[in-house]
């Protein structure tokens, strides 16, 4: 009888993993239905059960097999052809339902000391919150309460762009060699970006940030 593993039971919560790139190709495959749908399917045997998994995914890795790759101040000892390789461990479809990749420098001292001023968790909570009434009360009865659980529809209704922002769109879908799915999730990401500014419409520069979260997809090309 299947049971539930660390995907279902990560339920309505957060699933990190650290180290992506040294799972298994079919552990991370199985993170694609989840990911899009909700849910897990496992089969054993002649039985098949579904079960929930709607989660949020944290991953973590290194830039290449060495660590140091982009680095300021350690030299890479990979090879480009041993970076891509470590890289591309992480399928394209997978990378699709990701919807932020963050490249995380080093930490400078006076970050590690508390002693740069930046904005407070109480200031960041704050817009947290007053995004989520947005959205609570953009999708009403819908049953959806976030904007990254917005269908085709829904994406069309509440991520229009002007035509700026078409352009900044075409040119990264072109360069990057982005999927429809990987465009749905910038838009999504372009209208919680404004969403956090307390903006209606969603404007040119909120349509660049989200694109500049794809770093991985530039990294591979």
């Amino acid at each position: 009888m299947p049971h539930p593993g660390e995907i279902s039971l990560a339920h309505l919560g957060v699933l990190f993993l650290d180290e992506l790139p040294e799972f298994k190709r079919n552990a991370l495959e199985a993170l694609r239905q989840p990911l899009e749908e909700g849910t897990i399917t496992i089969t054993r045997s002649s039985v098949t059960a579904g079960f929930p998994a709607r989660f949020m995914l944290v991953a973590a890795m290194n830039p290449c097999p060495c660590g140091y790759f982009g680095d300021r101040v350690h030299s890479c000892r990979c090879s480009p052809q041993q970076i891509r390789q470590y890289q591309t461990k992480i399928s394209g479809p997978l990378l699709d339902r990701i919807d932020l990749h963050i490249e995380v420098p080093s930490v400078k001292y006076r970050a590690l000391t508390g002693k740069e001023e930046g904005e407070s968790s109480a200031m960041v909570r704050e817009r947290v919150d007053n995004a989520r009434r947005l959205q609570k009360n953009r999708f009403g009865d819908s049953g959806i309460v976030t904007n990254a659980r917005m269908s085709e529809k829904q994406i069309r209704s509440f991520c229009a762009i002007d035509e700026e922002s078409h352009q900044l769109m075409e040119m990264a879908i072109e360069k990057l060699g982005l999927s429809a799915r990987a465009m749905n999730r910038i838009l999504k990401v372009s209208r919680t970006i404004a969403d956090l500014e307390g903006r209606e419409k969603i404007e040119p520069s909120h349509v660049a940030e989200a694109i500049q979260y794809r770093s991985l997809d530039r990294s591979i090309v």
